[in-house]
C-alpha cells in the first residue's frame, strides 16, 4: 500500500490528482503549502512526493532540497510549466527522481508514478525492526524466525507502525493511512486492531514493542 503527497497550490489540479489516485488504491494526502508539506514529510512515511514546483514562499525545487535534507529518501516527481533542458536539470539537481511538464493527461501521471513506485519497490522489499522481519512481496511477517499469520488489514497497520518504529501514531493518522477515511472519535475499530496486532506480534515474545501512549496513539518500539 503506496502513500503519496501531492504538494499542488491549485486546488483544482490538487483536488483532480488526489482523486484520481485514490482510484488506483493508493494512500494520498494533499498540502497546498510547502511549510505543511513538511511537516506531514518529518511525521508520514511517504512513498512518494508529487510536487509542483510553482508554490507558495518556498518553491518545488528548494523544497525537494529541504526534505531531502532533512532525511527523506522516498521518490519525488515534480510537475511544472517549464520544459527546458535547463530547467529539467535543476530539478534533478534538486532531488526529483522524474519530472512531467504541465498540461499533462493523468494516464501519463499514473504511468509515471507506477514506474517510480515499481523502481523503489525493486529496491525495497523487506522492513525490519531487530527481530521482527516483513516480506513486502510475500505479504509475510516473522518475528524470532516464526511466521505470525495476519489478516490484510492487520499487515497494513503493521506496515505503517514499520516504516515509522518510534514514532507515535495518531488515530487520525493511522485510519487516513490504513482505512483511507478521517477517524470517528466515536469508532473503536482502531483499538481493535491494534489489540490483535498485540496479540499475535508481543504476547509470545518477552519484549513488547506495540504500546499506547495514553492521549495521543501508539508507537512500535525500536527492537535492539
Amino acid at each position: 500500500m503506496n502513500r503519496i503527497l501531492v504538494v499542488e497550490d491549485e486546488k483544482k489540479m490538487s483536488g483532480f490528482i488526489q482523486q484520481g489516485l485514490l482510484e488506483q488504491g493508493y494512500l494520498v494526502d494533499v498540502a497546498d503549502h510547502p511549510r505543511q508539506a513538511q511537516e506531514l514529510v518529518h511525521n508520514v512515511s511517504y512513498d512518494l512526493l508529487v510536487l509542483d514546483v510553482m508554490l507558495p514562499e518556498i518553491d518545488g525545487l528548494e523544497l525537494s532540497r529541504r526534505v531531502r535534507e532533512n532525511g527523506y529518501n522516498g521518490l519525488v516527481l515534480m510537475l511544472t510549466a517549464l520544459n527546458t533542458t535547463r530547467d529539467k536539470v535543476a530539478g534533478l539537481d534538486a532531488g526529483a527522481d522524474d519530472y512531467l511538464t504541465k498540461p499533462f493527461d493523468f494516464n501519463e501521471l499514473l504511468a509515471r508514478v507506477r514506474a517510480l513506485l515499481r523502481r523503489r519497490g525493486e529496491a525495497t522489499t523487506t522492513l525490519t525492526n531487530g527481530d521482527m522481519v516483513m516480506d513486502l512481496i510475500k505479504r509475510s511477517v516473522s518475528r524470532e524466525g516464526k511466521l505470525v499469520d495476519l489478516t490484510s488489514k492487520e499487515f497494513s497497520l503493521l506496515e505503517l507502525f514499520m516504516r515509522n518504529v518510534d514514532k507515535v501514531l495518531d488515530r487520525n493518522m493511522i485510519a487516513k493511512q490504513v482505512w483511507g477515511t478521517e477517524f470517528d472519535p466515536d469508532s473503536n475499530v482502531i483499538d481493535v486492531y491494534v489489540n490483535h496486532l498485540r496479540k499475535k506480534m508481543d504476547h509470545a515474545f518477552s519484549r513488547k514493542l506495540l504500546r499506547t501512549i495514553v492521549g495521543h496513539g501508539y508507537i512500535l518500539s525500536k527492537n535492539q
